[in-house]
């Protein structure tokens, strides 16, 4: 095994990755991972030891690596090591590193407003897309990748299949919202993508849609932080305020943890502001008992 080709590996590992039903995405950043420790090895990652392990987490910190890349290239080299060359000792001595995460950022209606009015044009492709992500809180690469048998108008459900984790689910979709998509729908008249992309054999991809959410946010006098998914973020917490719970909206952006939900419980700013402080509590029960 020590002398096994890299482009052996590489070829089992895809296939072990492939049985157990990884996304193209996740095939593609673990291969890519373990060419970049395959390199700094010099040798077939099949010989490696537990001191070349931490010789390259420790050489990756001191490039500067951050912990979400960090942490992706221990889950690469666990995997091949586990899976692929079944040495799972080896796996054991990988470091995950641990990080405060931020909080995600969102925009107020009134902005998401303003965001939805400047998208591109010509047509109503972009802005149809763009309420689709915050009106139904799809992330970029479900909207793309959206058919237009996948509104469903008599239950007014929109299906999202093989979403994030490779699952199928329903989104909501409002009166508003079905409107703009069947004006949208007279324009492009597609029978298979709902946005289709230069090609119209072929849907629009995530980085036109993020280009078009760029030029939208400048043109409102947005910041340059805004995406896409900061209207998933801004549907959720929208969502929050508007005092809906926290697990309806769970289903809704289909997280398979509730805690991931949860984040936006410490955004939603105008649910914090009808919270009564206890000290609030105090005075007026206190003012009360004396008047």
């Amino acid at each position: 095994m020590s002398d096994q080709p890299i482009s052996d590996l590489r070829h089992r590992m895809l296939q072990d990755m492939t049985v157990r039903q990884f996304s193209e995405k996740t095939q593609h950043d673990y291969i890519r991972h373990i060419e970049v420790f395959s390199k700094f090895l010099g040798r077939s990652p099949a010989t490696a030891t537990g001191d070349d392990l931490r010789r390259f987490q420790f050489q990756q910190t001191q490039d500067g690596a951050q912990p979400p890349k960090l942490n992706t290239q221990a889950s690469a080299l666990r995997f091949l090591f586990t899976i692929t060359l079944g040495r799972p000792d080896l796996a054991h001595q990988l470091a995950r590193t641990y990080y405060p995460k931020k909080l995600p950022r969102v925009l107020s209606p009134d902005d998401v407003a303003l965001l939805l009015e400047a998208a591109p044009g010509p047509g109503l492709k972009y802005k149809a897309a763009l309420s689709v992500a915050y009106g139904a809180g799809l992330r970029g690469c479900e909207v793309v990748m959206l058919r237009v048998s996948d509104i469903d108008s008599k239950r007014m459900l929109i299906r999202v299949e093989m979403g994030k984790g490779r699952k199928d689910r329903h989104a909501m979709l409002s009166p508003q919202l079905l409107e703009l998509l069947r004006t949208w729908w007279l324009q492009s008249r597609s029978k298979g993508w709902l946005f289709p992309g230069l090609d119209p054999l072929l849907p629009l991809t995530v980085r036109q849609l993020n280009r078009a959410c760029h030029a939208a946010a400048e043109a409102a006098g947005l910041g340059s932080w805004v995406t896409p998914h900061t209207l998933r973020h801004s549907f959720a917490t929208h969502l929050l305020e508007s005092q809906i719970d926290v697990r309806v909206i769970q289903v809704l952006l289909g997280h398979a943890k509730l805690d991931t939900t949860a984040r936006y419980t410490q955004v939603a700013v105008n649910t914090l502001r009808t919270v009564m402080s206890p000290l609030e509590r105090l005075i007026l029960a206190k003012e009360k008992a004396t008047g």
